[in-house]
């Protein structure tokens, strides 16, 4: 009777054991299966995470191109406007007689190897309105605008420079042969009173200004009595001289080494042509340059063409470091 009771004893507790062995493993598969899930729903979770992120990136940077074609499109209406208006006229107003066939070459320089990236600065001249100054910094690359005196045509140019923290004034000068001359041109035949005079009113208007370029100019700075001139005013004002080199002739080199200053010039001109395709040949050129010498100086105008491919070629700047012109020297 004794041995009958201790085998329905070992038998439940074989049977407490089964019970307990198999609600273990119940728990231990519905534990699995939540850390499965969990995991599962983790990765679906990263997936949706990473794909929404994805999608915030790509509406931030269609909306970055949608602001910077806006701003284009200001631009080309600015340009239409002018066209109808027969005021309009190409990058190549700048050279010498305006030809087409002769861009002056750039100046001679030696070849430099460098350790870092080369630089390379892009002035962007004929800045005056305020569209303009929307498309360029638009763009977010650090570009250097040139803003045109005030003149009765564009009243608020140096109302707008006031507002950045950086620009160069783009002052006209005579031309060998340009009927659309702007107002208060510098020519060749002012004495040092009058060009003094003009250097005062020019740091009156842009208090900040640390650098000018010529607009046109192939005639004054031709010429080596005029550029002694300007050279003397603008040392009043610690002002440095950089050459759009719109003539070949230049004297800047010799009037500025009198001086004990360093000559610093325009070494492509971006849109001497219209067509975007021929502004990026001009970019890929500049930088090229940049690599030969270890710094490049680019010239372009707030066209709808020359930003556009500005903005297209911000891969190609990797190249190199874009930089405002005082990283120049």
């Amino acid at each position: 009777m004794a041995k009958k009771k201790k085998q329905t004893k070992a038998k439940n507790s074989s049977k407490v054991l089964t019970y307990i062995a198999w609600t273990l493993a119940i728990i231990a598969l519905i534990l699995s299966s939540l850390l499965i899930g969990y995991y599962i729903g983790y990765d679906n979770a990263k997936a949706d995470s990473q794909k929404y992120i994805q999608k915030e990136k790509k509406k931030v940077t269609i909306k970055k191109t949608e602001d910077v074609q806006s701003r284009l499109k200001e631009v080309l209406k600015k340009e239409t406007k002018k066209k109808k208006s027969k005021v309009y006229v190409s990058a190549a107003h700048e050279i010498d007689g305006g030809s087409l066939a002769h861009v002056p070459k750039m100046a001679k320089r030696e070849k430099k190897l460098t350790s870092s990236k080369p630089k390379l600065a892009i002035i962007i001249d004929d800045v005056c309105t305020k569209s303009q100054v929307n498309a360029i910094k638009s763009l977010h690359l650090p570009l250097t605008m040139s803003f045109l005196p005030p003149s009765p045509g564009r009243p608020n140019s140096s109302k707008l420079a006031a507002k950045e923290p950086f620009y160069m004034v783009h002052l006209p000068m005579e031309a060998m042969n340009w009927s659309a001359e702007e107002p208060h041109t510098l020519r060749i035949h002012d004495s040092q009173k009058a060009i003094s005079a003009r250097i005062d009113e020019i740091k009156r208007l842009f208090p900040k200004v640390r650098y000018i370029n010529n607009h046109t100019g192939s005639m004054f700075t031709a010429n080596e009595v005029a550029m002694n001139r300007l050279i003397f005013a603008l040392q009043k004002h610690n002002i440095h001289f950089i050459d759009s080199r719109t003539t070949a002739k230049t004297k800047a080199p010799e009037v500025l080494k009198k001086y004990g200053l360093k000559y610093i010039s325009r070494d492509v001109f971006l849109d001497h042509h219209m067509d975007k395709a021929y502004v990026l040949k001009q970019i890929k050129q500049a930088i090229k340059i940049a690599k030969l010498h270890g710094s490049a100086i680019a010239i372009g105008h707030p066209h709808k063409n020359t930003l556009q491919a500005l903005y297209e070629s911000k891969k190609l700047f990797k190249d190199v470091n874009l930089v405002l012109i005082n990283r120049i020297r």
